[in-house]
């Protein structure tokens, strides 16, 4: 059985777990294993984990039934807005994907934001990562390309996707 709790700084060292775990899999046809290794020193260091959980991201922890954490999802109001959010992350241990536990995770964040009177839900996924499709088929839509300059001559060429909340 899968249980879904709020994140905590103490969960840092796990997330990164979770993301050095999947990224390979998920990234490694994509990026070559310099941006990989760079991106996931950007955004998954102990620090900028710890940072990120103790301010306004919220977390979302996936636990087995032995308590051990197999997914996340992170996610944050977009600046300048009173209702709209944004999913940032959301990653599942490569054993468990394909076990409704993203589906799960994406579930109470919609649940979340809707609690929070947000009224859209948006999220960025690599152009060519096949998780476009799982968040097509969870009820996002493509509203445009988007590159970002991430640093050291890299970049993440995605779409933006959206969900309209009732």
């Amino acid at each position: 059985m899968i249980s879904i709790r709020e994140g905590t700084p103490a969960d840092a060292a796990a997330i990164r777990y979770i993301a050095y775990s999947t990224w390979p899999i998920a990234y490694g046809e994509i990026l070559s294993s310099t941006q990989l290794n760079y991106m996931l020193e950007k955004l998954y260091s102990i620090e900028e984990l710890e940072q990120q959980l103790a301010g306004n991201t919220s977390y979302l922890i996936a636990e087995d039934d032995f308590q051990n954490s197999i997914g996340f999802a992170s996610f944050s109001l977009l600046k300048d807005t009173a209702n709209a959010f944004h999913l940032q992350k959301l990653y599942i241990l490569p054993g468990f994907q394909r076990h409704q536990c993203g589906t799960m995770l994406l579930e109470v964040v919609i649940k979340t934001v809707k609690e929070l009177k947000g009224q859209r839900l948006t999220l960025n996924v690599n152009r060519f990562n096949k998780a476009r499709f799982f968040y097509e088929k969870s009820g996002f839509s493509i509203i445009r390309e988007e590159d970002i300059d991430i640093g050291n001559g890299y970049f993440m060429n995605d779409f933006v996707m959206e969900m309209k909340l009732d």
